[in-house]
């Protein structure tokens, strides 16, 4: 596994499912500050409810998978969750099908954000339930807290930096900032 942050702003990012798991994904990229493409030929109440205007009344097409980067699909039967991965592969879009792991060219961590850290824990898919307990975890060794700080470490970087600062004075800023707050 690769672990990387991908910027959902500069990426085209495509939600295709039905029910709860793809309501579940949907408001996952909501906390995110994500807003995927959502296809569903067959939303259910919930979704709908969720979606508002954003859903799209049918699943993608090859035109659609072109145009995405990376695909989740949640909540479609099997034979059509792998029909609609071979098609998206062939448009050359990365695919997770939720709870299939031959279908996942990547797998979705349980993510914590305190602003705009994002700390994630992903076991490759090989358990789900054990990202969750660490994220539980991590929420509580990283309170709210640290979204405050690390607005005020990265606003004093960006000063420091255009000041001519060298690397090791601002990872020495940042802790004494970190202690400051008694985060460490």
């Amino acid at each position: 596994m690769i672990p990387i942050m991908l910027d959902a702003a500069r990426l085209r990012v495509g939600l295709a499912g039905r029910g709860a798991l793809a309501v579940r994904r949907l408001e996952w990229f909501r906390r995110l500050g994500a807003a995927p493409e959502l296809f569903s030929d067959a939303p259910g109440g919930e979704l709908i409810a969720v979606a508002g205007d954003m859903l799209i009344p049918r699943l993608p097409d090859a035109g659609d998978l072109a145009a995405l980067d990376l695909l989740w699909i949640a909540d479609i039967d099997p034979r059509a969750a792998a029909d609609l991965y071979g098609l998206a592969r062939a448009a050359k879009a990365l695919v997770n099908v939720e709870d299939d792991l031959p279908l996942c060219d990547f797998h979705t961590p349980s993510v914590v954000t305190r602003g705009a850290l994002v700390i994630a824990a992903g076991t490759g898919g090989g358990s789900p339930a054990l990202a969750a307990i660490v994220r539980e975890r991590l929420e509580e060794a990283f309170p709210a807290a640290w979204g405050p700080a690390l607005d005020d470490i990265a606003a004093a970087r960006r000063q420091m930096r255009s000041a001519g600062a060298a690397p090791a004075e601002i990872a020495a800023d940042a802790r004494r900032r970190l202690a400051e707050t008694k985060l460490i």
